[in-house]
């Protein structure tokens, strides 16, 4: 019996030959991620070991991005304690402001992850990883302790779903639709504790900006983790990022699936989440005419230089609704530089919108964008449920760029071939 993708990345990191679903596993691990919000109390669990080194100083990585630029002086203290356990412990691996990015676009930049990678990270879009070929997920901090101490974690091996996309997709569709329509499909618990396996003929030709959006939601499906085969265009991604070897890993064909499902992309439009799950996904067709107050493109799941770029195109030479917020958010420094250069920025702020430095402020109602009591958004990340961007009684709605940037022209959701 063969084993899938994420069966075979577990099974070497245990130093096993075959591993089934369900069985209970040590593995090492090659990243162990943690953020302002999560690192703070796994480093408070690592000292209560005290210990006077962590197993790797290169593989353990501290990404001040939640709160940052520190909002208030709660958050300061915060990241003051990233900062210090740094540099006591030569954590090399730390992102400070100016280098910092959105942890899930900055470590794959910057080569941190790469495909057959083992990776734990303290915040659940940990999954995102899984765009490269690696078998990714997230933690809470305690686990982030034990890890930072041992290199190591347990496991138990889950089940896979493969979905399979086929059709050519139409204008405008992308990775954040195949993703919203895939949880729409199945629900919000339909693959709890289970790895999405993304296959298709859709999926090889979709860039990996696309792939990283869709890998970045399995949690929102309830899967421990999402994966791709990493193939060519994986390769052109990471050939000239990796900071060390790398082993690819495909699944088998004789590979045992709990379930196999498949979707006819070639008439599917765009795809908006409604109030209150990530599920609640209607074509946008449906959705338009919802009235605005703000807009947010951006986050881990839609912050990367593709995403900007087709915001770039629906707002050249238009303006933001007068009645409208709208922020954008680049995912990494390097990102921004990029959008600079291509000309993203100056279209953006001659549109009307605000750009800001990286940061997952907006997305969890943390700082730079939070929404009062009755005020509906439409947003490019991941999460809509009740108070997520701000006051429990305000709206969140989830979509891609494309229609992010249309819904920001008009003042309510649209379609892009309206902008």
């Amino acid at each position: 019996m063969g084993m899938t993708i994420s069966q075979k990345i577990l099974a070497a990191h245990a130093g096993r030959e075959m591993v089934e679903p369900g069985e209970l596993l040590n593995c090492r691990l090659d990243v162990v991620l943690g953020n302002d919000v999560t690192a703070p109390v796994a480093i408070a669990e690592f000292k209560r070991l005290e210990l006077d080194k962590v197993f790797d100083q290169n593989k353990i990585v501290l990404v001040p991005d939640h709160f940052t630029p520190n909002k208030d002086i709660k958050s300061a203290e915060q990241c003051k304690i990233m900062r210090d356990f740094a540099a006591e412990y030569g954590i090399k691996n730390y992102f400070e402001i100016g280098q910092m990015g959105i942890e899930h676009c900055l470590l794959p930049e910057q080569g941190l992850v790469l495909p057959g990678d083992l990776i734990i990270g303290a915040d659940s879009h940990t999954c995102t990883y899984g765009a490269l070929g690696a078998f990714a997920t997230g933690v809470g901090s305690t686990d982030m302790a034990a890890a930072m101490a041992t290199g190591e974690a347990w496991f138990k091996v889950p089940e896979s779903i493969k979905f399979i996309y086929y059709g050519d997709l139409p204008p405008w569709v992308g990775g954040k639709d195949l993703i919203l329509h895939t949880i729409g499909d199945i629900g919000v618990e339909g693959a709890r504790y289970m790895s999405m396996e993304f296959t298709g003929e859709v999926i090889k030709k979709l860039s990996i900006d696309n792939r990283f959006t869709m890998a970045n939601m399995a949690i929102e499906a309830g899967g421990k983790n999402g994966i791709i085969e990493a193939d060519e265009i994986t390769l052109d991604y990471i050939q000239k990022r990796a900071r060390r070897p790398f082993t690819i890993y495909k699944s088998d064909s004789d590979a045992v699936y709990a379930q196999v499902r498949e979707y006819d992309v070639s008439k599917l439009e765009p795809v908006v989440a409604f109030p209150h799950l990530p599920e609640n996904t209607r074509p946008v067709s449906e959705a338009a005419g919802v009235p605005l107050d703000q807009v947010v493109i951006g986050s881990c799941t839609n912050g990367r230089i593709e995403d900007l770029q087709v915001a770039a195109q629906l707002l050249q030479g238009k303006k933001i609704h007068p009645e409208l917020r709208t922020i954008i958010l680049p995912g990494t420094q390097q990102i921004y530089l990029e959008a600079l250069r291509r000309g993203y920025i100056e279209i953006f702020i001659e549109a009307g919108a605000v750009v800001s430095t990286p940061t997952c402020g907006p997305c969890l109602g943390g700082h730079m964008g939070i929404l009062a009591r009755g005020e509906k958004a439409l947003a490019t990340t991941n999460r809509n449920f009740v108070g997520r961007m701000g006051h429990p009684e305000s709206e969140v709605y989830l979509a891609s760029p494309a229609v992010a940037a249309a819904s920001a022209i008009k003042g309510r959701i649209a379609a892009p071939w309206e902008a």
